[in-house]
């Protein structure tokens, strides 16, 4: 068993297009007609082939709540690793994206928590590279 697909859900899949594509660099694998919304996925071009996020449609009342309680919590709805958050960090500011939290070291990850303008919290985290071990 693998991990393919997981979602997020997003108040607006065409400004989740834009924002995950266009400014997070995220690529389309799917863009489907799904009745009056998208199967709509991304996905990393650096990431595992085959994995795949899912903008999924508040369509559902639980959703909109469960979304906006997370959000209103401080709560994520995902993470995205990155080998250099501080990079990334400056990157994604530079392009206009409204971080809650800066690289903040977190025991062994650093994280950061930005706003994905459709309704989430995504975090943003690099894990340290552990110590060498010594050899006994």
């Amino acid at each position: 068993m693998r991990i393919t697909l997981a979602s997020v859900i997003v108040n607006d899949q065409a400004r989740a297009l834009r924002f995950y594509t266009e400014v997070l660099g995220f690529v389309v694998k799917e863009d489907l007609p799904a009745g009056e919304h998208r199967w709509l996925t991304v996905a990393s071009p650096e990431g595992v082939v085959g994995v795949e996020l899912l903008l999924e449609p508040d369509a559902h009342p639980a959703a909109r709540a469960f979304q906006k309680a997370i959000y209103q919590d401080g709560i994520p709805a995902t993470s995205f690793e990155s080998l250099d958050i501080h990079a990334e960090y400056a990157r994604l500011r530079a392009k206009g994206v409204v971080f809650k939290t800066p690289p903040t070291p977190a025991g062994p990850v650093t994280v950061a928590v930005f706003d994905d303008t459709c309704g989430n919290l995504i975090q943003l985290h690099q894990v340290e590279a552990p110590p060498p071990r010594r050899q006994p």
